[in-house]
């Protein structure tokens, strides 16, 4: 397993991005959070297999329909093992 903390840019907020975000990493069975940031980006941590990781990652830059994304800013996390599921959390 691999943790990842993304911050993502560009119009990420009023679209349904985080829905968006939350359904693909349920289906790609990732666990973690995303949440809107004050500032207009959405921040993320998923963790999970390699594979799925990095699809998600993959997927991040593209984003639903109504979505902009101009940047996916990853870093490394370190496995959270109190992460038991995906949610979405208020904004910072």
């Amino acid at each position: 397993m691999i943790g990842r903390h993304l911050r993502i840019t560009g119009r990420v907020q009023g679209v349904g991005y985080r829905y968006w975000f939350l359904g693909r990493a349920e289906a790609l069975g990732l666990t973690g959070w995303v949440r809107n940031r004050a500032d207009g980006s959405v921040q993320a941590v998923i963790q999970g297999v390699d594979a799925a990781v990095a699809d998600m990652m993959a997927a991040a830059g593209d984003g639903p329909t109504l979505a902009r994304v101009d940047l996916v800013l990853p870093t490394d996390q370190p496995i959270d093992s109190a992460l038991t599921r995906f949610e979405q959390r208020p904004t910072c």
